[in-house]
């Protein structure tokens, strides 16, 4: 709770990615408040009122969960929506002409893109693609599971493109961009 909310003022991409984590979590305990609390807020070196905190935002997620139909799988409408503004503001850069190097970096990504696509979802974007990509990379070393030369170079120019879009964001809330 207390990494999301520093990361959703830092790092929208980082929070994109730890939001999945959390709702994986969540999914890991299935969905059970009693348990999260027991097994997972209890190791936490924190006082009663922020483990309190927490219990409550995982609470309020599990609900969320619940209503909104992702409990085996998918994403929360509040992590759909940052897809969905990443997704806007990409699709505004690169419209722009003015953001030579976003182009340049979405060109060198999008083969990656394409190859993802055809082996995933068709239907998402290809911001969501990308951070398909990352999260399942993040998976795969969690699991100290191996990752092959040519995904960890394809890992790294997505990082390299999200991140800069991730800079953009930042820059478009603090309107220091100019879009046309």
């Amino acid at each position: 709770m207390f990494i999301s909310q520093e990361l959703r003022k830092t790092n929208i991409a980082e929070y994109l990615l730890y939001m999945w984590q959390v709702e994986d979590i969540i999914r890991g305990y299935d969905l059970s408040l009693s348990r999260i609390r027991k097994e997972y807020i209890e190791r936490f070196d924190i006082d009663e009122e922020k483990k309190e905190e927490m219990i409550d935002w995982y609470g309020d997620l599990i609900r969320m969960m619940n209503q909104e139909g992702c409990r085996e799988k998918g994403h929360l409408q509040i992590n759909k929506n940052v897809i969905i503004q990443l997704t806007d503001l990409h699709d505004r850069l690169l419209k722009s002409g003015k953001f030579t190097f976003y182009n340049s970096e979405y060109y060198k990504v999008l083969p990656y893109i394409v190859e993802l696509r055809k082996k995933g979802n068709k239907e998402e974007s290809e911001i969501e693609t990308c951070f398909n990509a990352l999260y399942g990379v993040m998976l795969l070393r969690l699991q100290k599971k191996e990752v092959s030369q040519n995904t960890k170079h394809a890992i790294q120019e997505i990082t390299t493109f999200i991140g800069m879009l991730n800079d953009y964001y930042f820059k478009e809330k603090n309107r220091e961009l100019f879009i046309e």
